[in-house]
């Protein structure tokens, strides 16, 4: 469950107590190691008392349609929306990188906000494609912006705005930040192979931001939870670049250093995941799906999006979409959505 959104021009420095409640309800024995099982943790939490104020996003200006992707690829474009329901992306220039488009989605946002953005006393950056291994995205997104805060990069893939965005309001709810900033955002076309017909037409740019501060008593994280399953590192991954595996000529000739992926293994687990999260965070909230107004799920592939819905009995009326035009931007996709 997302954080409740409040008028942007109310005062977002405002004190207001805040509520925080952990359920350690996990199995008394956790497997180990996985050999490839999903590990579904029930533990969940609630964190109240904060909000999201504003939002802001940016994409690069160039449209990559599917049309586009059929001389290189050779696939008819109506493949690829009939398995994805994409239509088109945005790639970045080669002098845009993953910081620029961070920028932007921040001016947008502290320019909705109507706020100084020398109150912002916090930033976290979730991408997985930043400029340089060091320094951090967020270290050059915090230059670009003149402010004088702590800035830290939280790399978790198409999960890394979700990782920031409840670490920023772990520090908000603590006293520890009046004003965090918090942005998701990649450049996924940088590391994906051209020639790939199974991801390439996947993924997109894009990055969107948000502002977090103080709330009411009723507003913020009803209940979320955070997961990580280690042993399925390989279904999605880039081998080559790391400390483990250096690159070498040998490695960037094999494409080692771009996105490798098992789509069908990824499918079924996201199906998987999606639908039993949806149902837990109802179990512990108390509700149906039907008391929620609006999803806003991560836009990763239209089929999972309608597969879990599916399932849960959630009709499409309740769901909000932009795959269509965006493709899978992965950090970018949560706030992209937001600001929409």
């Amino acid at each position: 469950m997302l954080p409740v959104y409040s008028d942007a021009s109310r005062d977002p420095l405002g004190s207001v107590p805040v509520a925080t409640i952990l359920s350690p309800d996990l199995p008394p024995d956790l497997p180990g190691p996985h050999h490839g099982r999903t590990v579904f943790t029930r533990r969940t939490a609630s964190l109240l008392g904060v909000q999201i104020v504003a939002t802001g996003s940016h994409v690069p200006d160039q449209v990559v349609t599917n049309s586009d992707l059929q001389t290189s690829l050779g696939f008819d474009p109506a493949w690829i929306e009939q398995r994805t329901g994409i239509l088109e992306r945005r790639h970045a220039p080669p002098d845009i990188s993953t910081s620029d488009l961070c920028v932007e989605a921040a001016k947008n946002c502290i320019r909705r906000a109507k706020i100084d953005p020398q109150q912002i006393d916090l930033l976290i950056v979730g991408t997985f494609t930043p400029d340089y291994q060091c320094p951090s995205t967020a270290c050059l997104v915090q230059d670009r912006l003149g402010l004088d805060c702590p800035a830290f990069d939280a790399a978790a893939a198409c999960a890394g705005f979700m990782y920031a965005l409840v670490t920023a309001a772990q520090y908000v709810a603590t006293g520890n930040s009046k004003l965090a900033l918090v942005i998701g955002g990649d450049t996924n076309s940088r590391i994906v192979n051209p020639t790939d017909q199974r991801t390439y037409p996947l993924f997109g740019d894009g990055a969107g931001a948000v502002l977090v501060a103080r709330g009411e008593p009723h507003q913020g994280l009803m209940c979320y939870q955070m997961g990580s399953d280690g042993s399925g590192a390989g279904l999605l991954d880039r081998p080559a670049g790391g400390a483990k595996q250096p690159m070498t000529h040998a490695a960037l000739d094999g494409n080692e250093h771009l996105l490798q992926m098992d789509g069908r293994a990824v499918f079924k687990w996201a199906v998987r995941m999606v639908t039993d999260t949806i149902e837990l965070m109802l179990e512990k909230t108390g509700m149906s799906v039907h008391d929620v107004s609006l999803y806003l799920l991560h836009q990763a592939n239209i089929r999972i999006i309608s597969a879990a819905m599916q399932s849960l009995g959630i009709p499409e009326s309740k769901v909000f979409n932009n795959v269509h035009k965006y493709g899978n931007t992965s950090g970018g996709s949560i706030p992209l959505v937001l600001d929409e």
